[in-house]
């Protein structure tokens, strides 16, 4: 089968390797439909973070079931999944408290790369989400919002649950990626009264506002941060803010447009520590991290794409096919792409 493998910094190659096979308990084959490119793949693509030569990439899919090993009793041959980039037992903890991304037992599937013809996904019981249908029932559009479902939909929802949006609330979003664009998404689900979308990019911002944003902020450091408690009663602040970034930089900010007493939403892959004792002067929550797939999307977030009160899918604005994978790398390095898309299969 052909599949994408990290070659070394700045350079994505697809090669033939083995189609993976079922060789232990609660395992999956999955022929894969749509993948996708994170922002996080950046990291070592840039070279900023280690990865080792020759090995398969991504962490985002939806596709059918090929086969499941013997043991499995949620899911079937021919089911269509949302293939999610956390690997929940769903019986430990941390997954009944419903932080599948942090479960005790996390087995990641071997097969390592979800950007292929096919890929092994363990432990399929608990993880898989089942989609109605098939692929052919749905539209390339539907498709795309079905496949952030497998990790950016839902890590902009985490940033917003995180962040204890409300309804009523004033919300800030820090990032304008597809995760804080997502996160833009979340807020609005949760009720927020008024968004405001820190953004330097007219497309994205433009996007932003599609997706809900009722104020867009543009400029950059002091002259942002003065914008948006303008925008917040009293000047106090943002009742809930959402760090969609990872920088150090980032959080500061946060703080610094957050109310006293709000929280803010992380989940950014952090570059560094925060280092600001500001947040404990102003009585502002700080959590987050890595984000749950399974429930939200089971619970929440599937619906609302199924019922089309949401579009996600439309932070992808570029496609690839497979063999052109170094493209949609080179599209979002170079800020070609919000986001770009693979489409594999069907």
């Amino acid at each position: 089968m052909k599949a994408a493998v990290f070659i070394a910094p700045g350079q994505i190659e697809v090669k033939e390797v083995a189609k993976p096979v079922i060789d232990g308990k609660n395992q999956a084959i999955i022929r894969v439909v749509r993948a996708s490119v994170c922002g996080s793949d950046l990291w070592w693509y840039r070279g900023i973070a280690k990865r080792e030569a020759n090995t398969l990439v991504g962490h985002e899919a939806i596709g059918v079931v090929e086969q499941v090993s013997e043991d499995v009793k949620q899911v079937k041959e021919g089911d269509f999944v949302i293939v999610p980039f956390t690997h929940g037992c769903g019986h430990c903890v941390a997954c009944l408290n419903g932080f599948e991304g942090n479960c005790l037992n996390q087995k990641p599937g071997s097969n390592g790369g979800y950007q292929a013809e096919y890929m092994k996904y363990e432990p399929a019981d608990s993880g898989l989400v089942k989609i109605p249908g098939m692929p052919a029932d749905y539209t390339d559009e539907q498709l795309a919002s079905l496949q952030t479902l497998s990790d950016v939909m839902a890590t902009g929802f985490h940033a917003a649950k995180s962040a204890e949006v409300k309804p009523g609330d004033t919300v800030a979003v820090i990032g304008d990626g597809a995760v804080g664009l997502c996160g833009v998404i979340g807020a609005k689900l949760l009720g927020a009264e008024k968004i405001i979308l820190l953004s330097h990019h007219e497309d994205r911002a433009s996007l932003g506002k599609e997706f809900g944003a009722d104020e867009i902020v543009a400029e950059k450091g002091e002259d942002a941060v003065k914008h948006v408690l303008a925008l917040t009663k009293e000047n106090a602040g943002a009742d809930a803010v959402l760090e969609c970034v990872g920088a150090d930089s980032s959080i500061e900010q946060a703080g610094q447009i957050a109310r006293p007493g709000a929280v803010i939403g992380r989940v950014g892959v952090p570059h560094a520590e925060p280092k600001s004792n500001l947040l404990f002067w102003k009585n502002i929550g700080l959590r987050g991290g890595i984000a749950s797939v399974t429930k939200p999307d089971k619970e929440v977030l599937l619906k609302a794409v199924l019922d089309g009160q949401i579009n996600p899918g439309k932070v992808f604005t570029k496609s690839f096919d497979l063999d052109h994978v170094a493209d949609a790398y080179a599209a979002m390095d170079q800020r070609q792409a919000i986001k770009s898309l693979l489409v594999i299969g069907n």
